[in-house]
């Protein structure tokens, strides 16, 4: 592992516990022989209070490679996730995950989810990643509702 992008993993993991967001959670993976994989995060984002996607907690995987902070991690929620702006593989589409757009090395993994978190009650119709739930956004509001309150109880973020 690239020293740089193990030295800013690990202040990212520091800082991250001192401070992070309610009901959100990141942490490296845990390897077979229980050593830590700081290249691979395990993350849950929560819906935001008072909108389709409140109550569910989505899980995500950030991944990091040895090039980083130079470039983005990849961010990827389940495949078939159901939203506009992510890919039927899971891969989320941001232009701050993006280095050809907005991704600056400064970026941090709370600032990622916080993006994230705003995206999936926000999405971008002009950067579609996904025809069926692009589809349904910009053409008929009451089933993409009904899908996205549908994917919601299917990630209930625990008591």
């Amino acid at each position: 592992m690239s020293g740089i992008a193990k030295g800013r993993l690990t202040e990212e993991r520091k800082a991250w516990r001192k401070d992070h967001p309610h009901a959100f959670y990141a942490r490296p993976q845990t390897n077979a022989d229980n050593s830590t994989n700081l290249m691979v995060w395990e993350c849950g984002i929560p819906g935001k209070p008072g909108n389709n996607w409140t109550g569910g907690l989505y899980p995500l995987v950030m991944e990091f490679s040895e090039d980083y902070p130079s470039k983005p991690p990849k961010c990827k929620f389940p495949a078939n996730f159901f939203h506009p702006n992510v890919y039927p593989s899971g891969t989320v589409c941001l232009s701050i995950l993006n280095e050809e757009e907005d991704w600056k090395p400064s970026i941090t993994v709370k600032q990622i989810l916080l993006g994230i978190q705003d995206l999936l009650d926000t999405p971008n119709p002009n950067s579609p990643a996904q025809a069926d739930a692009y589809t349904l956004f910009v053409t008929n509001k009451t089933e993409y509702t009904r899908r996205v309150k549908a994917q919601a109880a299917k990630y209930v973020q625990p008591a």
